[in-house]
């Protein structure tokens, strides 16, 4: 994670005796805050477009060799960011299949966050890049993964008053994002003290493996007809991707899903009775270990729950270090 690295961020606690306001100027000169730009190049990113007019919502695109076109993300910052000097934890929010960075801010995060001390952190995961390097690509680099966990996260940290550490981070999302964070939380078991999945796979293998299949049909239209878990399967990768082949990697940290009981629509009928299932087969394996949890089951189908999200957000923040 570049710990020893000299940010931005890590130069202010050298300076607290200073003005909170003080921020990093141009060639690293103190300057009165706010700085021209926030955020610069490192860690395989280079910035290719950025708008930082919004009080809250930042945005940047970038160029990186582990994506074939340019990611973004959406940077929510909390109402007194720019005046506060604080430093604040970081919920990363995952964007579900067919989805962009701006899933959320549609969804209405800047109400729901409004007033909250925590920075939301908005990436694109691909069409349907299931939050994975995939096995093969006919279409160039898709390398979620390595984007997420290598490059966007110390990225984040460089650039913004974050605490950059295993209590300052939160992950969630939505669907295929809901299953990208469950999926994170588990294999950079450092990294997320919370994680909060809405709608989202939390088992692979069953039925079949119906939810590899459906990831792999999915998958081969980003990837230009390759698959992200290979045909034949890549049982390797299928089994450090699956949560319920992870319960112990869980334990200690803030738990939460949410999943529909009553699917309206055909999309519906594809997805949420899975995800039921497997949520159900997840808690059956996080109870025998003696690993707490909240889960909710709720009438409707496959969507975002605004409402559940009021609640987890402060469930988030509690979990988390204090701004």
């Amino acid at each position: 994670m570049n710990e020893h690295r000299p940010t931005r961020r890590n130069l202010l606690k050298a300076v607290g005796g200073l003005s909170a306001a003080v921020t990093l100027g141009a060639g690293g000169v103190l300057a009165s805050a706010p700085a021209a730009h926030a955020a610069g190049d490192g860690f395989g990113l280079r910035v290719a477009e950025r708008g930082e007019n919004d009080p809250r919502m930042w945005y940047y695109r970038f160029e990186t060799a582990e994506i074939g076109w340019k990611p973004a993300v959406n940077v929510l910052l909390p109402d007194d960011y720019h005046t506060s000097g604080r430093t604040y934890p970081v919920l990363y929010m995952l964007h579900g299949g067919g989805g962009d960075f701006i899933e959320f801010d549609r969804a209405g995060i800047r109400e729901l966050t409004a007033g909250k001390p925590i920075i939301v952190v908005m990436p694109d995961g691909g069409k349907t890049g299931w939050y994975s390097n995939p096995v093969r690509s006919n279409v160039g680099p898709r390398n979620w993964e390595n984007f997420h966990i290598n490059q966007l996260i110390p990225w984040i940290d460089a650039n913004f008053r974050t605490y950059a550490e295993y209590d300052g981070r939160a992950i969630g999302g939505f669907s295929m994002g809901g299953f990208g964070a469950l999926k994170y939380t588990a294999k950079y078991y450092g990294h997320f003290a919370s994680v909060s999945s809405y709608s989202g796979p939390a088992s692979l293998r069953r039925d079949g493996g119906l939810v590899v299949h459906w990831a792999n049909l999915t998958s081969a239209l980003d990837l230009g007809g390759a698959t992200v878990y290979g045909t034949p399967w890549d049982q390797n990768r299928v089994s450090m991707d699956n949560p319920v082949e992870h319960i112990e990697s869980y334990r200690n940290k803030r738990i939460f899903m949410v999943a529909g009981t009553a699917p309206k629509t055909a999309f519906d009928w594809l997805n949420e009775p899975e995800v039921l299932a497997g949520q159900r087969e997840f808690r059956g394996l996080l109870d025998r270990a003696g690993i707490p949890y909240e889960a909710h089951e709720d009438g409707g189908g496959h969507f975002f729950r605004r409402d559940f999200f009021r609640g987890d957000i402060d469930g988030i923040i509690g979990r988390l270090r204090k701004a």
